[in-house]
């Protein structure tokens, strides 16, 4: 089973390559080009400034298997109880239970933090992706069709949302 720690500075080169294969690979993002480590080294740095989590799963062999990260859904004070997840695992990781690991560690710590709701925008071909959050009480919410588009075709995003605990809604202008 794998171990589910906080990212390190160490880790971002793991986490640069995962996030890669993705775009060069797949819809889980829409990025079309690589990043460079400088820019996850920014990334990672904004969220730790703005109080996010950056976890990752690894292995046995201290090998990174996967990462998972949330923050905030949109920049408005209005939102600041909401949150959006990422996980993104390396191809041989899949199906292995590491996501599983990611995501409810990801749900606990927004709990913790005092989050109200987390959502995950999906690519909608992604049936797999969706019964994956599904199976931890997400539920589609909406479909926006041909919003995307990657590989040479239009895509539609699926957004899934979590409500994460009850709460009343802070008053007017607090966060």
């Amino acid at each position: 089973m794998p171990q589910i720690r906080p990212a390190t500075p160490a880790d971002l080169p793991a986490i640069l390559d995962i996030y890669n294969h993705a775009v060069l690979h797949t819809t889980a993002t829409y990025d079309h080009t690589p990043v460079s480590l400088e820019s996850r080294q920014v990334w990672f740095a904004e969220r730790q400034a703005g109080g996010f989590p950056v976890l990752v799963g690894v292995g046995d062999g201290g090998e990174v298997l996967g990462w998972a990260s949330y923050g905030p859904f949109r920049p408005r004070l209005g939102y600041s109880r909401t949150v959006e997840h990422s996980v993104y695992l390396a191809p041989a990781a899949q199906g292995q239970g590491t996501g599983s690991q990611l995501l409810e560690a990801l749900i606990a710590q927004a709990t913790a933090d005092g989050y109200h709701s987390m959502i995950g925008g999906v690519d909608g071909e992604n049936d797999g992706s969706i019964r994956f959050h599904e199976g931890f009480g997400f539920r589609e919410c909406g479909r926006l069709p041909q919003v995307g588009h990657k590989f040479g075709r239009w895509l539609d995003v699926v957004f899934l949302v979590r409500r994460l605990q009850e709460m009343d809604a802070p008053g007017h202008g607090e966060e």
